[in-house]
């Protein structure tokens, strides 16, 4: 039986809507239809919000937001939208008001992938290819992650000290799930923002980062909850 809302995916840095796709298979034969994975430009938080918003408010039935990484941070944003009834947190950032993503980071000590990333010569921010599956990724197979790492969207560095507005987790209600071998979000950082939030429920994984691609089948039944809840 088809369920009756609409689930849209928001990616994070150095991904893109194909890192859902494992996601989209299983909530598709968990029998939820109307799927959608924004491609986000990583241009700016307030670009990225508001082509968020515009497919929000393309759907017709009541929405999930689920974000991965600074997806996080963009349905944070975008998520006070009316058609906005609940918020997934994938190993994400979930910052407060006026905060950005630099406070965010240093909140805890870095992680360590962050020595392993770098800007180019065009404000661009990369993860070192040779690096990313270490930092990134570390629990997926070797082929998987080097296709994330060839195929990785670069975020604008000024995207990093830009302000949120009123937090949409201070409104809806949100789930979290918190991948304890991230290396590129403190797991301690992922306990503090998911406390702070006082999310419905908090789902501990031995994940990397990429938790949608490693370990999709928990993140989606921590989803179906979310789903459950709202419908």
């Amino acid at each position: 039986m088809a369920k009756r809302l609409s689930i849209v995916l928001v990616h994070g840095f150095w991904g893109g809507a194909a890192h859902w796709s494992k996601v989209i298979v299983q909530l598709s034969r968990m029998g939820y239809e109307s799927l959608h994975a924004v491609e986000n430009p990583l241009t700016s938080v307030a670009h990225d919000a508001e082509r968020t918003r515009k497919m929000i408010a393309q759907q017709s039935m009541p929405v999930l937001l689920v974000g991965h990484s600074y997806g996080g941070a963009v349905i944070t944003e975008a998520g006070t939208h009316p058609n906005v009834q609940g918020l997934v947190y994938l190993a994400a950032f979930a910052p407060d008001e006026g905060e950005n993503l630099l406070m965010n980071m240093q909140a805890t000590p870095p992680p360590s992938g962050a020595a392993n990333v770098a800007p180019d010569s065009d404000g661009f921010v990369w993860i070192r290819q040779d690096k990313f599956r270490e930092s990134f990724c570390q629990d997926l197979p070797q082929d998987e992650a080097l296709i994330m790492a060839v195929t990785q969207k670069a975020p604008l560095g000024s995207t990093f000290g830009e302000r949120f507005g009123t937090p949409a987790w201070k409104s809806k209600p949100s789930w979290y799930q918190i991948s304890s071998e991230d290396r590129m979000i403190h797991p301690d950082n992922q306990r503090r923002m998911s406390g702070r939030m006082g999310a419905k429920k908090i789902i501990t994984l031995d994940a990397g980062h990429a938790s949608l691609a490693s370990r999709p089948e928990e993140v989606c039944g921590l989803i179906d909850e979310a789903a459950r809840a709202i419908t």
